[in-house]
């Protein structure tokens, strides 16, 4: 027997089911969660939904997510405008830069090519990428850090592509893949294996 909730919480319950990762156990919990929470907890959550879609933007140079334009990365005199890191997602930049080794700029493309799923180079943000890379004298590197899926990589390949059509001459590399530091080399599958095999280094 399906339970029927008040119209109310039927409608926030269907709304968190949107979001990734949350099934409808998790939606009830969290729609019963904010029922539960104060009148002002529930205005502030409210008030920060509003607010982030009010006042947050792609930046029009790297299409980070951002409250100002250009982002504080394209804006940083301290960082190496002339190296760029290509992503898939905003979120792939704290990533990077946990490791504290990266200091030039970033593009996000804002997913990966996938045409089982509709989503083909005219979806993802290429179009400026392609102009950052057209001019040699702005740009010394510029690297592809696309997850090493199948997506991923046919994204990767895609973009060296094209950016050795707009600019021939310019360095494009793509970041190594291979058994994670700190992991059991018995565990892993053929592909890591294959990958690290093949991005193996002199010592």
């Amino acid at each position: 027997m399906t339970t029927r909730f008040a119209e109310p919480m039927s409608r926030l319950i269907e709304e968190l089911r949107k979001l990734p990762g949350i099934g409808t156990k998790s939606a009830q919990r969290l729609a019963f969660h904010v029922l539960r929470s104060s009148d002002e907890d529930a205005r502030a959550l409210a008030h920060a939904i509003e607010q982030l879609k009010r006042h947050l933007r792609l930046c029009s140079i790297c299409n980070n997510i951002t409250d100002v334009d250009p982002c504080n990365y394209c804006a940083n005199p301290a960082r190496n405008q002339r190296l760029i890191c290509v992503l898939e997602e905003p979120t792939n930049i704290a990533t990077i830069e946990r490791t504290r080794n990266y200091h030039g700029v970033y593009h996000v493309l804002h997913g990966t090519l996938s045409p089982v799923n509709g989503v083909g180079p005219e979806q993802l943000r290429i179009a400026n990428l392609l102009t950052r890379a057209g001019n040699l004298a702005e740009v010394d590197e510029i690297i592809l850090a696309t997850s090493p899926t199948t997506e991923g990589e046919a994204t990767a390949n895609y973009i060296a592509h094209e950016l050795h059509r707009v600019n021939p001459a310019l360095p494009v590399s793509r970041i190594a893949t291979g058994v994670p530091a700190g992991s059991d080399i018995e565990y892993a599958d053929e592909v890591t294996i294959s990958r690290a095999m093949e991005h193996r280094r002199t010592l």
